[in-house]
């Protein structure tokens, strides 16, 4: 896919990192089957990119990196996302993509990070947040749910405890707050983000590719089964989607009312 093809991202290959940006601003920059398809290709991409050890990931705009699935596309006529991946759109391999990328990938979070956005944000190798970011889950709002990275790898970085909560109450969490349960790396001004990732880069830069790719994929062997976990969730979660409950969840957001899941139970 050329890059020039993109419509949902922009690539951009910078002295120290691969830059890779969701742009869909006008939905807080959240994702549909395009714009997963266009990160798969981007993250391959980079990963075959020589000049660089990093890729600096982010949301187009000021007010969000990602704020997960859009809901207004999330239900097509076979109550799914489109023809693609388990459950309509192939986010198993955008996170497989993202973790199986050689360079370092660093989040870079200005806004809100929910949803979909924060399971990116712990796949990601570092994160990097402006003082104006929101961390937090939504799934249970709206009848979704991520069964493997963004929940039994979440427990990895922040606790088991802190995970469920995380889950189990779907607050929003301030900068902050994130640094200090470990889901990310670094709270800057917000108008020094840039800045302080394009440093952060630049130091990895500086260093050995390979060595950098032997460390990643060592750490990420110890998280390896994980994904096996996943993909069998991802499976369970696809007869849900297809559920009256989860249904009421995406209808109930799209309608701006309080879902009713209780009656489906």
């Amino acid at each position: 896919m050329p890059v020039s093809n993109y419509k949902d991202i922009t690539y951009e290959v910078g002295a120290n990192a691969v830059r890779i940006t969701i742009n869909r601003p006008e939905v807080f920059n959240a994702f549909r089957t395009q714009t997963v398809e266009e990160l798969i290709d981007a993250f391959k991409r980079a990963d075959e990119e020589k000049s660089v050890n990093a890729v600096i990931f982010g949301g187009a705009g000021d007010k969000a990196f990602c704020t997960g699935g859009d809901q207004k596309v999330h239900m097509s006529e076979d109550g799914l996302y489109g023809p693609r991946g388990l459950v309509g759109l192939p986010i198993e391999e955008l996170q497989s993509a993202i973790r199986d990328c050689r360079k370092v990938v660093i989040a870079r979070v200005q806004g809100f990070a929910i949803g979909g956005g924060n399971v990116f944000c712990t796949i990601c190798d570092l994160t990097i947040a402006s003082e104006k970011a929101q961390f937090g889950q939504v799934g249970p709002k709206v009848g979704s749910v991520d069964p493997g990275f963004g929940t039994a790898y979440l427990a990895r970085l922040v606790g088991e405890k802190k995970a469920r909560e995380i889950w189990f109450l779907c607050r929003r969490y301030k900068a902050d707050e994130a640094l200090a349960m470990g889901l990310i790396n670094k709270v800057v001004p917000h108008d020094q983000l840039d800045a302080e990732c394009e440093t952060w880069a630049a130091e990895i830069n500086a260093l050995s590719p390979t060595a950098i790719a032997i460390a990643k994929r060592s750490f990420n062997a110890d998280s390896e089964n994980i994904r096996g976990l996943s993909y069998l969730g991802i499976a369970a979660v696809k007869g849900y989607y297809q559920s009256d409950e989860s249904k009421e969840g995406v209808k109930a957001f799209n309608e701006k009312r309080k879902p009713d899941f209780k009656k489906f139970v």
